[in-house]
């Protein structure tokens, strides 16, 4: 099903590629984003939907030093969120805390609370502990994989256990399985590694080229969704990783993110450079299961399209889900456009 978009939207001063769910705010539907400005100062919005759900509200405004390529929200601290940067070809990671009289103060100043400062290599991505007031956090460059443990009252960071993975394989993103807090997910440019946090070795792989992106399926366990280049989205169970057990179809050119979603079984959000966000209800076969179940007949099988959302005029990078309101998400296209939408009116009613 082909659509436009219905939902509210915000612009940001600059081009940018990642936005965030703010997680550990129960009280409001809540993002982060962050721009990527090659010669302006760089800025970190905090924006929120209104309560009547009609506009999206900057609650906050801040500066940031660097382009800002990679950010992700504290689980347990809406205050607090670590963001990738470069400045040049120099690449650098941090976590920050939000002012906490920020709504009252015209420039506040965002707190570097502590520096992910051991990376020699290009910085991709930091991830933190999946759910609940932990201290943890991981960091992914290029080569290496990094263990944090993470003071808030000391504000400090310092590094648990570091392991390389190989001189053959560049690095590029990964998730934490929320199912297995020891497994992660690592994408690279000739394969998806699976590893173990407690002995920060490689457990398993996906040979699989130019995986963009990943995530896992919070609601079923053993299952990984991956974003290629031109091959699509591949879902696998990580029980038996020979071949993907559903594919779909992506996206006209590069499908570069796949979110699933937080609450909904099976509901997969994917962006790409061909300017759309797509809805799909994606239920690989299992055992137990019919492989043919049809929300409205038993007989046909349905198209795993929801709804694709293509009212946008450059890439989308950015996608996040909602955790307080798992039916609502946002969207950042580069030219800085974020667009929170419904996806309400599209879920299929069993």
């Amino acid at each position: 099903m082909q659509g436009g978009s219905n939902g509210i939207g915000y612009g940001l001063k600059y081009q940018a590629r990642c936005i965030a769910d703010v997680k550990a705010d129960t009280d409001h539907t809540s993002f982060l984003t962050g721009t990527l400005s090659l010669k302006e100062e760089n800025e970190v919005h905090l924006i929120r939907i209104s309560s009547a759900g009609t506009e999206l509200l900057c609650e906050g405004l801040f500066s940031h030093p660097n382009e800002i390529w990679d950010l992700a929200s504290c689980p347990f601290d809406q205050r607090i969120f670590s963001t990738v940067f470069s400045s040049g070809e120099t690449y650098g990671a941090a976590i920050w805390q939000i002012p906490e009289l920020y709504g009252q103060s015209n420039s506040p100043q965002l707190e570097r609370i502590a520096s992910l400062d051991a990376h020699n290599s290009k910085i991709k991505c930091t991830l933190w502990w999946p759910t609940g007031r932990h201290d943890k956090l991981v960091s992914i460059d290029e080569q290496n994989l990094f263990l944090w443990s993470f003071d808030t009252s000391k504000k400090n960071a310092q590094v648990q256990s570091q392991e390389s993975a190989g001189v053959l394989h560049s690095l590029t993103g990964g998730a934490w399985d929320p199912h297995d807090y020891n497994a992660l997910a690592l994408t690279s440019e000739s394969s998806v590694q699976l590893w173990d946090l407690r002995t920060m070795k490689k457990t398993n792989s996906i040979d699989h080229p130019h995986v963009r992106n990943l995530d896992y399926n919070v609601k079923r366990e053993y299952t990984l969704v991956t974003a290629e280049d031109e091959s699509g989205i591949h879902i696998w169970d990580l029980r038996m990783l020979k071949f993907p057990v559903l594919d779909l179809p992506g996206h006209t050119h590069w499908t570069w993110t796949v979110k699933c979603n937080p609450e909904y079984e099976d509901l997969i959000l994917s962006a790409g450079t061909d300017s759309a966000v797509n809805l799909w209800l994606a239920s690989p076969p299992s055992s137990d299961e019919p492989t043919s179940e049809s929300f409205d007949s038993p007989n046909k099988p349905v198209d795993p399209l929801l709804n694709s959302y293509s009212d946008y005029e450059d890439s989308v990078y950015g996608l996040a889900w909602s955790c307080r309101e798992p039916w609502i998400f946002a969207s950042l296209s580069y030219d800085g456009r974020v667009v929170v939408e419904s996806t309400k009116p599209h879920l299929p009613r069993k």
